[in-house]
């Protein structure tokens, strides 16, 4: 039998709710599997902890989370602590030293649930999104001076570097070959930001040679959303940088019906270190401990987390749990339209786990 390590950081908000639904799918996944075991630790960083010792983990935390085969993380941020100090506490601090450098972000309209867009169905919206996740806007480079001063100037820069451009443009392509579309839209903004992204553009020219069965496109950001809303069969794969992708994803959770249900993973392609997975909407301090936060999400995410574990039997039972539980509207919470609890859900999918003879 195999055992896999697994972090779990519940964090802040909602984010505690979901991953505890989580790991009650996940422990009814490997009964009904048998074939692996998860070895869960759970960590209690976040705002609390920030807010009785100053940091959103201890120091060493890092090189604790070094031991994991995974981590599973909820949600981070809260109403009365910066959002800078709460991001770049946590989940970056753990994002950038495990060099994640590839975020995907799978979306598509689930069984049962609708997309606000007219006339759009399950199958007509299918992308995976591939985000740049250890540079470009997010850095982290930048400062302030003569702060209070009328003269006072900050500066946020964006990195782009051959080496992490090249790497996350050939992970792309690789998704893009792996789909049966085998097609790739390459997002820019090289008409307005002359440097960074113009490499950003160089490079996916240059990449493509190698992937002579992948076609691929190129957008302007801005005329991304207006695609994205209009003609959503048109795309598939699609590769940005991390804040555009960032933004994308969100837009593209909401035409799938919810953010409540997208799914994200953090990974360390090479696994020289833990990947990370996580549903990608925050911590949604306006209906935390009402019992209603949607876990699908993390469910999902917990399919990527499998599949990166090398459970890909595991992961296809527990993502038909999910259609078969999204397809019922009255299992559908209050994002969704309606009236179901996080536990409702949570027991649907363990339900539909142990029934599960595929």
């Amino acid at each position: 039998m195999r055992h896999y390590k697994i972090a779990s950081i519940p964090g802040d908000g909602i984010g505690r709710e979901v991953v505890a639904a989580g790991l009650r799918a996940l422990e009814a996944c490997t009964a009904r599997d048998g074939g692996f075991k998860l070895e869960v630790e759970h960590f209690d960083w976040g705002s609390d902890y920030y807010k009785k010792h100053g940091v959103m983990m201890p120091a060493d935390g890092a090189e604790r989370l070094k031991a994991f085969d995974a981590i599973y993380f909820g949600a981070v941020g809260a109403p009365d602590v910066p959002d800078h100090l709460t991001l770049w506490g946590l989940r970056l601090a753990i994002c950038q030293p495990f060099d994640q450098y590839a975020n995907i972000r799978p979306t598509r309209i689930l069984p049962g649930i609708e997309s606000p867009l007219k006339g759009v169905e399950a199958g007509d919206l299918d992308w995976m999104i591939v985000r740049e996740n250890s540079e470009g806007e997010y850095a982290g480079q930048g400062g302030r001076s003569h702060r209070g001063l009328p003269e006072e100037v900050a500066t946020e820069v964006s990195i782009f570097t051959r080496a992490g451009v090249e790497r996350i443009m050939r992970f792309a392509f690789e998704t893009a070959r792996s789909r049966p579309r085998k097609f790739l839209t390459v997002v820019t903004k090289s008409n307005a930001q002359r440097h960074g992204m113009v490499l950003w553009d160089d490079i996916a020219k240059e990449v493509s040679a190698d992937y002579p069965d992948v076609t691929w496109d190129k957008m302007l950001v801005d005329a991304m959303t207006v695609r994205m809303t209009l003609n959503p069969r048109s795309l598939d794969t699609i590769v940005a940088t991390n804040l555009h992708a960032d933004i994308l994803s969100d837009l593209a959770a909401a035409l799938a019906g919810s953010i409540g249900i997208a799914p994200t993973a953090n990974l360390n392609p090479e696994g020289r270190f833990p990947s990370m997975f996580e549903p990608i909407h925050g911590s949604a301090f306006d209906i935390t401990g009402k019992g209603i936060a949607n876990p699908v999400g993390t469910f999902w995410s917990a399919v990527l987390m499998l599949e990166h574990l090398g459970q890909p039997a595991a992961a296809n039972r527990l993502m038909r749990a999910i259609e078969r539980v999204t397809a019922d509207e009255k299992l559908h919470t209050p994002d969704l339209g309606g009236t179901a609890t996080t536990d409702d859900v949570t027991e649907a999918v363990c339900a539909a786990l142990a029934g599960d003879n595929e």
